[in-house]
């Protein structure tokens, strides 16, 4: 489903990336851990056609990024650090907009039941964004991601910020949306959280990908993750 075959970027004499390849299967969670600038905002970028690779590939869904951009963005979702949403509008409104703009017309029961599967309360779902958490308005994105019904999702350190519980839910979400089938790629420094959702954690520097590790049976412990990535970084 998210797919790189040798991507590279770079900037001058700088690597960004260098030549990653990278295959992601429909419902795996696949976690990139590594220090600022080790590429990994980059790698998210180079998928969702906001950077430009200077060589290589990126598919998503079959689909190369480059050559058929518009037909890609149609099966991903993505949520940054912070989710930006239009905050004099309801969560329910910001819904209905966005997966308009996305091609999709739900009626009112359908975005409730989007918003409610995410996490949302009703009361909350009719107020304005403005008086949202950190916390509720990354449930709005993972609403938008369902309602588009994403087959690729990215995350660019989605749970920074957010205190312990909001952070369980949003995990939590995210093991719902592997069930459903979804693929997820995403660039975190919690160690912890990438232990607890991640199918595959793979540690980057220096725009490499120089080490994956397994975490599909959940066998890796966390302080496990934590020593090969200290010794790795």
């Amino acid at each position: 489903m998210i797919s790189a075959q040798n991507l590279t970027k770079k900037y001058g004499d700088k690597v960004a990336l260098n030549n990653l390849t990278l295959d992601i299967a429909p419902g795996e969670i696949f976690c990139l851990l590594g220090q600022n600038g080790a590429g990994k905002t980059t790698t998210i970028n180079c998928f969702l056609g906001f950077t430009q690779a200077t060589s290589g590939k990126a598919f998503i869904n079959g689909l190369d990024v480059a050559k058929q951009p518009l037909e890609s963005k149609k099966h991903l979702a993505y949520l940054p650090e912070v989710v930006m949403l239009y905050p004099n509008l309801t969560g329910l409104e910001n819904l209905d907009y966005f997966s308009r703009l996305a091609g999709f017309k739900h009626d009112k029961g359908e975005l409730f039941m989007c918003l409610e599967t995410a996490g949302l309360q009703e009361a909350d779902c009719i107020r304005r964004v403005s008086g949202y958490s950190k916390g509720m308005r990354q449930k709005v994105g993972i609403a938008i991601a369902m309602a588009k019904k994403a087959k690729a999702l990215f995350l660019d350190e989605p749970t920074s910020g957010l205190d312990p519980k909001a952070s369980n839910d949003f995990s939590q979400l995210l093991l719902e949306l592997k069930k459903d089938g979804v693929a997820v790629l995403m660039a975190t420094h919690d160690i912890f959280r990438a232990k607890d959702v991640a199918t595959r954690i793979g540690i980057m520097k220096d725009g490499s990908l120089i080490n994956i590790l397994d975490n599909s049976q959940d066998v890796l412990h966390a302080k496990e993750i934590e020593d090969i990535y200290l010794q790795t970084v």
